[in-house]
């Protein structure tokens, strides 16, 4: 019972990780996606996300002092299984989203609102190094006394055209185009101190549906994100991460539009055990740009997670 109570907890420990952000933006660090979990479980969980935004557009839209207000309902799936002798998993998150724009449009007050199904994310991810395939029952052996590890990870996110788009309009909740992110990241593990890095390119297709029928390409986004993370007993943990992206020019029309990216974040979480099989998590999310085109956000997000 001892070993399957610490199991239940690291478990949820792993779990309780996951996003309750509104994918706003590429960038917002999420730890714990290259740790240990047993093979074949599944985990489900939902979660809340409020933002507030400043958004900066390209001044030939001739529209000034923009603001965001988001609220975002998050559910997701993850289910571990064994590929290629290795651990992996996979998980699928989708989003429902209520946001508000309001701002100055040729110098006169305007607002808009939209409401819908944001696009949805699918992750494909493989532990190379460490964290061997192990069952629930050889999980629970491996890991006690286990103290200090190394793990190293390969992954492949894919955002997916599914949210709600309409062709003429600016705001949308779905970018109505495919983005495709590989991913790379260390975990370092040593005692009760745990640190992550993960590097990311996010490419992506055109979006021939852009607004008023203009065509829509953008280079690759380069993001970079780490986390330290001290646990101060299985499930009960708090951290801090960082992160940074860079690049992603669009252009319309073959004509390129000068809107670099260049972003830092940084976030602060706290996850707690209510049970062996459920637990919370609650994050504070900073995001600033440092390009005259870009978003600064604050994001406040809680998540309820359960495993079985």
């Amino acid at each position: 019972m001892r070993d399957y109570l610490q199991l239940s907890r690291l478990i949820i420990a792993v779990l309780i990780s996951m996003s309750a952000t509104p994918h706003c933006s590429a960038l917002e660090p999420v730890p714990g996606q290259w740790n240990h979990i047993p093979k074949g479980l599944s985990f489900a969980g939902g979660g809340y996300a409020y933002t507030e935004a400043d958004i900066a557009l390209d001044p030939v839209l001739q529209i000034e002092d923009v603001e965001m207000e988001l609220d975002t309902w998050v559910g997701k799936y993850i289910h571990t299984f064994e590929m290629l002798e290795k651990s992996a998993r996979v998980e699928v998150t989708q989003g429902y989203q209520e946001g508000r724009w309001t701002g100055l449009l040729r110098g006169v007050p305007a607002a808009v609102s939209r409401h819908g199904l944001s696009d949805t994310f699918l992750r494909l991810a493989v532990n190379l190094y460490g964290a061997p395939p192990l069952s629930a029952k050889e999980y629970g052996a491996f890991r006690n006394g286990l103290t200090n590890e190394t793990i190293v990870g390969a992954g492949l996110v894919a955002r997916l055209p599914t949210g709600d788009y309409m062709e003429d309009k600016l705001i949308n909740l779905g970018k109505n185009r495919l983005t495709l992110r590989p991913q790379v990241g260390v975990l370092r593990r040593q005692g009760k101190w745990s640190a992550e890095l993960t590097g990311e390119i996010a490419f992506h297709t055109d979006n021939d549906e852009f607004f008023n029928g203009n065509m829509l390409e953008q280079d690759p986004l380069y993001i970079v994100h780490g986390h330290i993370i001290h646990t101060f007993r299985p499930g009960h943990w708090a951290g801090m991460s960082f992160g940074y992206d860079y690049g992603g020019e669009s252009t319309i029309n073959g004509v390129a539009k000068d809107d670099r990216k260049q972003d830092t974040a940084w976030a602060v979480n706290y996850s707690y055990p209510i049970s062996r099989s459920s637990g919370i998590k609650v994050s504070y999310i900073r995001t600033r740009t440092q390009e005259s085109i870009g978003l600064d956000s604050d994001t406040v997000a809680g998540a309820l997670a359960i495993a079985w």
